[in-house]
């Protein structure tokens, strides 16, 4: 299975670059959803206040209690002051979905307020979206310290093992494994909405794999870009909050039912975190744990473009497998419901 999934890879697409935009004439709209986001959202402004592809930011300041709108106004972006979050919603696909009524341009491009876009970035997705219904754009990562450089990788990792390589040109996933990164989404305005919006995904907690799914089952087409030579993300502060924070979302453990959750434990425990232990320890015969993990060495360093400033601390990431998916393991047993300050039932 595994083998099959990482197969796609032949026919990846090319990743974006500045330099090659061709996108259709039209405006760009940039939305950004942001609660209590004042100490990072100034590099997010800085970098799209400087591209001439962005026609418009708007910051839709989700009920916060700093100072996100004035930071944000500061930096010129339109202040959309968001309204509470209605009954049913989740947090922030409410926010997006102010955002996307409340944006003016023929493409909106949705991005977090930790993310550190560069110039050339908004008509590069545009042009890669092509008839595309929902594209997005996966960044390189910025982890400053030694645990963050060995456990984010390895959490990443998880993603290339249960769904393998989805920026593949002409391919597209079923609607129950269909995946997108919320950090860097592009659509067409009017078609994002047609479709439903982000109501689409109002009741998730990860509206990101909500949203492809959606789209897919009504029809439509999701596609994946990689984004790393124009977009970083400083996503958490220390391992530790990379370790708790993004295994709450990562196996979308809300928009993913319990036969789907149980199969890609066993590929992770199988396939990923338990050869290292079995060559290590001697068990589990010769050739197979090996060839896994030699698999696992190889797409590990496929993933060396993904990440800036590496250093010996990224090598020594699939030590740290075994934590990881024992983590993911614990939360498809106790699935998130709080998030940013507020509790769903």
């Amino acid at each position: 299975m595994v083998l099959a999934r990482l197969a796609r890879g032949r026919r990846r697409r090319t990743p974006l670059g500045a330099g090659e935009a061709h996108a259709p004439a039209g405006t760009v709209s940039v939305v950004i959803p942001a609660r209590d986001e004042a100490a990072r959202i100034g590099p997010a402004l800085a970098g799209l206040g400087a591209d001439p592809g962005v026609s418009e930011v708007l910051v839709v300041d989700d009920e916060s209690t700093d100072a996100t709108a004035q930071v944000a106004r500061a930096a010129g972006a339109r202040v959309v002051a968001g309204a509470p979050v209605p009954e049913g919603w989740r947090g922030k696909a409410w926010a997006l979905q102010q955002g996307l009524e409340a944006a003016r341009g023929d493409w909106v491009v949705f991005v977090d307020a930790d993310t550190r876009p560069r110039p050339g970035l908004a008509r590069a997705l545009v042009g890669a979206l092509g008839d595309d219904d929902l594209l997005s754009a996966g960044p390189r990562f910025l982890c400053e310290g030694p645990g963050e450089r060995m456990v984010h990788p390895a959490q990443l990792a998880t993603m290339v093992y249960r769904f393998g390589p989805t920026d593949v040109e002409n391919w597209q996933p079923p609607p129950a494994r269909a995946m997108a990164n919320g950090q860097c989404v592009v659509a067409r305005r009017e078609r994002l909405l047609a479709l439903g919006g982000w109501a689409l995904a109002r009741r998730n907690m990860t509206e990101d794999a909500a949203m492809a799914r959606a789209v897919r089952r009504a029809g439509g087409r999701v596609a994946f870009v990689d984004a790393a030579a124009l977009l970083d993300v400083r996503m958490y502060e220390s391992a530790r909050e990379t370790l708790r924070e993004w295994s709450r979302s990562l196996l979308a453990a809300d928009v993913t039912s319990r036969p789907w959750l149980a199969a890609d434990l066993a590929v992770l425990w199988l396939c990923q975190a338990l050869p290292l232990v079995q060559v290590l320890t001697r068990r589990g015969g010769r050739v197979l744990p090996r060839a896994l993990l030699v698999l696992r060495l190889a797409l590990h360093g496929a993933l060396r473009r993904s990440y800036a400033r590496p250093r010996v601390a990224f090598w020594l990431a699939p030590l740290a497998d075994v934590l990881v998916v024992a983590r993911l393991t614990w939360a498809a047993l106790r699935p998130a419901r709080s998030w940013r300050g507020r509790a769903y039932g």
